[in-house]
């Protein structure tokens, strides 16, 4: 039992940064309303990381990195300028345009190699249960670095999200800052399991509370409590780490929204 607690402390500890830095994020992208904005944003992280492995880079290797960095960060900027037009333009439709472009350009770059299928599943689900403690503290410095911009700028930040419309630039460091996140989040965790911790906390604290607090509260709680199970019904059972919690973080909104209509629902 200790070699197990010792084993899965690194990837429970990714888990908790996880959805302290995504729940916040979540919260944001429901006010937008650009809920696959995640998705989207995440496989330009995955085509980047594949096109730099096609270019003979590793996975863990930096400029893997910001080759998928840099590609998020020019969609980061198309999105805060298309968002001038929201009025005349879908933001979803474009988010679904992008997203499907990243998915094609990814069979297409897998086509070329070798083991292509293990490449699009560490994409989608990543190699969680395999995480270090250096890949931990990589995350949090770059988690806390975005934190303390949100922290700064923070009444812009969400008045922009939250508010009535804001300057295109705020829009632009929001989206930065996101795919700064979604960059190093999906090189972890894959791009499945980092839209569960993005939406799936937010969505359910939103059930409950209106205040941002509150519901920061209950979604990290939630989070924290699912990725326990997750992590360990996959040390457990066998399973793949990354798959199972996406299972799990998935069909627990499902069920429990399907059993509202059994209570006097009412939000806090």
């Amino acid at each position: 039992m200790n070699e197990a607690f010792l084993f899965l402390a690194a990837p429970l500890t990714m888990c908790f940064i996880l959805v302290g830095i995504h729940c916040y994020l979540g919260l944001h992208i429901l006010a937008r309303e650009v809920i696959f904005v995640d998705l989207a944003l995440a496989q330009i992280a995955a085509l980047g990381s594949v096109f730099a492995f096609l270019l003979g880079f590793e996975h863990g290797d930096i400029k893997t990195y910001f080759i998928s960095l840099t590609g998020t960060i020019i969609v980061a900027l198309f999105l805060a300028f298309s968002n001038r037009y929201k009025d005349k333009i879908s933001q979803e439709a474009l988010i679904g345009i992008l997203y499907a472009f990243a998915t094609a350009a990814i069979v297409l770059f897998v086509d070329k190699m070798s083991h292509g299928a293990e490449h699009i599943k560490y994409a989608l689900t990543g190699q969680l249960l395999w995480v270090t403690w250096t890949d931990v503290l990589k995350v949090s410095i770059i988690y806390g670095i975005v934190s303390a911009v949100h922290y700064f700028f923070r009444h812009n930040l969400i008045k922009s999200s939250f508010g009535s419309k804001a300057h295109w630039k705020w829009d632009f460091l929001f989206y930065a800052l996101f795919g700064v996140v979604i960059t190093s989040s999906v090189h972890v965790a894959g791009v499945l399991l980092v839209f569960s911790f993005l939406i799936v906390p937010a969505l359910l604290s939103s059930l409950f509370y209106k205040t941002i607090f509150h519901r920061l509260l209950f979604g990290w709680t939630i989070g924290v409590l699912l990725s326990i199970l997750g992590v360990f019904l996959s040390y457990t059972l066998d399973l793949p780490a990354g798959a199972l919690i996406v299972v799990i973080f998935t069909s627990f909104p499902i069920l429990f929204i399907s059993m509202l209509r059994l209570f006097n629902f009412k939000s806090l």
